[in-house]
């Protein structure tokens, strides 16, 4: 990933991606060349890995050569140059995109195992169903039902060998401009994103 100085992420917002990550995109070579699957994965920091599982017949799980990517997003905008302060002093502006991006390289494992795919699927509802007024366990499905399944998915573990990151959020702007950034992505609904360019201008709109 080409990540020029000032867009290198800060080392705790990288661990706050991935600590929670949404669904990424698994990038594998096979012999019939590159292909991605979509899907949740949890993070282990002191195990360096991300976990997650794939549909049996999906068999990237078993096609797979070599290391594996696997990209992180965060949030992402479009940054309208007539948000800039610079605009009306200068003109010379234009757009951009403002984003929070993770590269994971690392090895795929696949577990068949029965007790490893249970002991995952239930650690991976559990993270995304905690907060939740009322919320939903595996245990909860019968356990005919679950033991099924599980027999259609298989495991995959990437056994992280490198991350690249890149915290693209307007650090290349003077003061002014980044107030004008963060405004406009809050009006434009885009929260996110306005709290990750705060992040890395903590002194910027208080």
């Amino acid at each position: 990933m080409y990540v020029p100085a000032q867009f290198t992420a800060p080392d705790d917002a990288l661990a706050q991606l991935l600590a929670a990550p949404g669904a990424v995109d698994l990038v594998s070579s096979t012999p019939d060349g590159l292909t991605a699957t979509t899907l949740p994965m949890l993070h282990d920091p002191v195990a360096r890995t991300l976990t997650g599982h794939l549909a049996r017949n999906n068999t990237q799980w078993r096609d797979t050569v070599g290391e594996v990517l696997v990209i992180v997003r965060g949030p992402d905008a479009y940054v309208s140059p007539s948000w800039y302060a610079s605009k009306a002093e200068h003109g010379r502006v234009v757009p951009t995109w403002d984003y929070v991006v993770a590269h994971v390289h690392g090895e795929l494992v696949a577990h068949t195992d029965p007790e490893w795919l249970a002991a995952h699927v239930a650690g991976l509802t559990g993270a995304h169903e905690a907060g939740r007024a009322q919320p939903w366990a595996v245990t909860d499905a019968p356990e005919r039902f679950v033991a099924g399944q599980l027999r259609a998915i298989v495991g995959v573990e990437v056994r992280i060998s490198r991350v690249e990151a890149k915290w693209k959020t307007s650090q290349n702007r003077p003061a002014a401009d980044v107030d004008g950034v963060v405004a406009g992505l809050l009006a434009d609904g885009e929260a996110a994103t306005a709290a990750a360019v705060q992040l890395t201008h903590p002194g910027e709109r208080g």
